[in-house]
C-alpha cells in the first residue's frame, strides 16, 4: 500500500532532535518494513504552545487550505501515485490534524492515527479549537494506535467502535544498539577523553531537551535526587540542549564536576553514548513513555524513573529497573542508591533490559502489528 504520513506536532524531517521526531521516523521505517511505500504528505506544523486562540484560528485556516489543496492535487494524480491510506502521528489538542481528514474524505481512503490523546478537561479551555478538532478527527478514524496505555480511556468513547482501537508498544531498531554494546569499552574511552569525564565512577545518563515545563521540572527533580546520593560514587552525563539550557545547568551547579553536559548529539551517535554508560535516570514528570528510556534499555542500561504515563509499559519494575511511585527526589534517590550499591543486581537488570527490548519492542514486531491493521 501507498501511505501518506503526517506529523502535525513535529515533522520527521524537523531540524531539532526530540523523542517526537525519533518516533515519527521510527513509524515511517516500520511502515516501510511492512512493505508499504511511505510518502511524507506535509511538513505543516499545527502546534500552538501557548493557547493563543488567534494563533490557533490562523493555523486552522492555513491547515484547512493546505488540506483542500492537497486533496485536489491528489484527485488529479494518476491512481498508481495516489495514497491508499493516511497515517497521522501524535494527535492532541495542541497539534490537531487539519489536513488528513479532508484528504481521506476526498479520496475515500482510510485514516489511521498513532499516539492520539484526548483530555476532556481541555473542553472550553485555551486550546478549545484543537480539542474539538481532535474529537471530530478521532470520530472518523478507521484505526487508532495507542503507545501510551493511559490514553485509551479517554479515546475509546470517541471512536466509531472499540475495534478501531489498537495497542502498540513503543519500539525501535535494536541493531545499532547491539553493535554499540559490543564496542562499549571503546566508546567509553573515546567519550571519556573527548568530554573529560572520569572513567572510574558509574556513569548515570539522561537524554532530554532543555525547555520550560515538564522537561525542566524533571531536571529539577533529578538535581534534587542526586543531592541525596552524594556519598555514592557516580558521574552524571547529560545529553540535550534547548531554550532553558542555562537555567537547567544552574540546577546542577552545586554538584559541580560530577555532572558532564554533552550538548546536542545526533541520533545516529546516541547508541554509543548509551552503551558507554551504566544507568539511565529520569524523573519523567508527565512523560508519555519516553523514547530515551526505551533506547537506554536497548543498550543494556537499567532505568530509574517515576511510574507515570506509559513508562511502566516499557520498564519492568524490579526486572529492568526501578520505578518510583511519583517523581519525588527522595524516592528516586533511594532507588538509585539501591542499584549503585548492588553490582550483581545492576548486572541482572542490564541483561533483562536488553532481553525485554528485543522480545517486546522491536521495529519488526511493530511493522507486523501496523500492517495487520492497515491491510485489514
Amino acid at each position: 500500500m501507498r501511505i501518506a504520513f503526517y506529523a502535525p506536532m513535529k515533522s520527521p524531517d524537523h531540524p531539532t532532535p526530540s523523542g517526537d521526531r525519533r518516533m515519527a521516523r521510527a513509524l515511517m521505517a516500520a511502515l516501510d518494513l511492512g512493505g508499504h511505500q511511505v510518502d511524507l504528505a506535509s511538513q505543516f506544523r499545527s502546534y500552538d504552545a501557548t493557547g493563543n486562540r488567534e494563533n490557533q484560528e490562523r493555523l486552522r485556516d492555513m491547515g484547512s487550505r493546505l488540506g483542500a489543496s492537497l486533496a485536489q492535487k491528489l484527485l488529479h494524480t494518476p491512481d498508481a501515485e495516489k495514497p491508499d491510506a493516511w497515517f497521522t502521528y501524535h494527535l492532541y489538542h495542541k497539534a490537531p490534524d487539519w489536513i488528513g481528514p479532508q484528504v481521506c474524505e476526498a479520496l475515500s481512503i482510510p485514516y489511521f492515527v498513532a499516539e492520539a490523546s484526548f483530555a476532556p478537561k481541555q473542553a472550553g479551555g485555551p486550546w478549545e479549537i484543537g480539542h474539538d478538532a481532535v474529537a471530530a478527527t478521532l470520530a472518523v478514524a478507521d484505526g487508532v494506535f495507542t503507545l501510551n496505555p493511559s490514553d485509551a480511556e479517554c479515546i475509546l468513547p470517541l471512536l466509531k467502535s472499540a475495534g478501531c482501537h489498537h495497542s502498540l508498544l513503543p519500539f525501535l531498531d535494536p541493531s545499532p544498539f547491539d553493535q554499540a554494546v559490543k564496542l562499549r569499552s571503546s566508546h567509553r574511552n573515546q567519550i571519556s577523553g573527548k568530554f573529560n569525564i572520569p572513567g572510574a565512577p558509574p556513569w548515570l545518563l539522561t537524554v532530554a531537551m532543555m525547555r520550560e515545563g515538564d522537561k525542566f521540572a524533571s531536571y529539577r527533580v533529578l538535581a534534587d535526587a542526586l543531592e541525596g546520593v552524594r556519598e555514592v560514587p557516580w558521574q552524571l552525563v547529560i545529553v540535550g540542549h534547548g531554550p532553558a539550557d542555562s537555567e537547567t545547568r544552574a540546577l546542577f551547579a552545586a554538584l559541580d564536576k560530577r555532572v558532564s553536559f554533552l550538548g546536542d548529539i545526533e541520533s545516529e551517535d546516541l547508541p554509543a553514548i548509551y552503551a558507554a554508560c551504566d544507568l539511565y535516570v529520569w524523573p519523567a514528570v508527565n512523560e508519555a513513555y519516553g523514547m530515551a528510556i526505551l533506547e537506554a534499555q536497548a543498550a543494556g542500561l537499567p532505568v530509574i524513573a517515576a511510574d507515570v504515563g506509559g513508562v511502566g509499559s516499557i520498564v519492568a519494575h524490579g526486572d529492568t529497573g526501578l520505578l518510583a511511585a511519583t517523581p519525588t527526589p527522595s524516592l528516586l534517590a533511594d532507588a538509585l542508591a539501591s542499584i549503585l550499591k548492588d553490582p550483581p543486581l545492576h548486572r541482572e537488570f542490564r541483561r533483562a533490559a536488553m532481553e525485554r527490548v528485543r522480545e517486546h519492542h522491536t521495529i519488526a514486531r511493530a511493522a507486523k502489528a501496523l500492517s495487520d491493521v492497515i491491510k485489514g
